[in-house]
């Protein structure tokens, strides 16, 4: 397999690491995705976390934008971490996770912190930052990835975090009237057998309800969990739950409601397992999928922009009596069992996507 060859639909940088995606969001006529940078060097933890910044019309042409977020300021400059994006009065605002390890002035060394820009593309720091200096009683410092939303009329904040006491997961809830004053709620969502929660989304979304996702870290294994519930006075009860994409070659998806009122759920394919065997690392994101939930069942399927890019077949899959197999380069194969109806794969070089049974199925693979 050769790694160096560049991919066409999976959004990649030029130059420098790549891992979760953030602040996904549609402005000004583009859909903006921001990530989590190393913009010097292919390997992380050579220097701070920084925002990249990219934006597309169609999601298969990009163009790589300036760096927007440095970690510059006393409170984020050990790292500008994970967040998401919300748009208010045509300014765009990002919400990004501020690591101080200093822990001077009483800061957590996790906090939450706001850059906010007219244009997209240059921002500037809110001066009261951070908004949300400490960890809740029910978190811990494992305190991170602001999720913003606006529903019925009030901004809600998603954090992720772990209680230690009891070895659980945890989403917890903040509430705003401004964007800037925020006030805890409690806890959202909770795992038990877990480190923490990584990487949340939350959304309005189809039939009144709400979707919420994050990433999972138990003490043996992570996965993504999607969630359709009901969300009233602050509080979220789960209808439908679903852990659709399998990897194994995936990590840290965010999920964001275009201007068409799609869910739409970007992930990070990592290249962890592939390094050292190419010169810079391989990792990029996947391809845009639309979430839904019909009939009590949670898919992620290709975006329309994207859907001509699917094929019926191809040679790194083997179909099987019960499934298929996906092999891969050195690496143990992929085995699939269980009813397939329908099999749509899309190819980009060394990146496989199969999409199982309209979506109900995702393998995220680098081969």
């Amino acid at each position: 397999m050769d790694y160096s060859q560049k991919l066409k639909y999976h959004f990649r940088p030029q130059r420098g690491w790549i891992n979760d995606p953030n602040g996904l969001v549609y402005f000004d006529g583009y859909y903006h995705v921001f990530y989590q940078h190393a913009p010097d060097y292919e390997v992380p933890w050579h220097q701070p976390m920084h925002w990249g910044h990219a934006r597309t019309k169609d999601f298969l042409h990009w163009e790589n934008l300036p760096v927007a977020l440095h970690p510059d300021m006393p409170y984020d400059k050990d790292g500008c971490w994970s967040g998401t994006a919300i748009v208010k009065e045509d300014t765009l605002y990002l919400f990004y996770a501020s690591i101080d390890r200093s822990e001077s002035d009483g800061r957590s060394e996790q906090s939450v912190s706001i850059a906010y820009s007219k244009d997209g593309i240059h921002f500037e720091k809110y001066a009261g930052n951070p908004v949300i200096p400490h960890f809740s009683p029910d978190g811990s410092k494992d305190f991170r990835d602001p999720a913003v939303a606006y529903i019925n009329g009030k901004y809600y904040c998603v954090m992720a975090t772990g209680y230690k006491e009891t070895q659980e997961g945890r989403l917890l809830l903040y509430e705003s009237e401004n964007l800037f004053d925020w006030e805890y709620n409690g806890i959202m969502a909770s795992w038990p057998n877990c480190k923490y929660t990584e990487c949340p989304s939350f959304m309005s979304a189809e039939n009144g309800m709400c979707l919420l996702a994050a990433s999972v870290c138990k003490l043996d294994h992570r996965f993504f969990s999607s969630m359709y519930g009901d969300f009233k006075d602050g509080k979220f009860t789960i209808r439908y739950s679903g852990v659709v994409d399998k990897g194994p070659d995936q990590y840290a998806g965010q999920v964001f409601r275009d201007h068409k009122g799609r869910n739409l759920l970007i992930t990070w394919i990592p290249g962890w397992a592939y390094q050292g065997w190419a010169e810079k690392d391989v990792g990029c994101f996947s391809v845009p999928r639309e979430f839904t939930c019909v009939d009590g069942k949670v898919t992620a399927y290709p975006v329309e922009e994207v859907r001509h890019l699917l094929t019926d077949s191809d040679p790194a899959v083997q179909r099987t009596k019960d499934g298929f197999i996906i092999e891969r380069t050195n690496r143990a194969p992929v085995i699939h069992q269980g009813e397939v109806r329908d099999l749509k794969i899309l190819r980009d070089e060394y990146v496989l996507e199969v999409f199982v049974n309209g979506g109900e199925c995702i393998y995220s693979v680098l081969l």
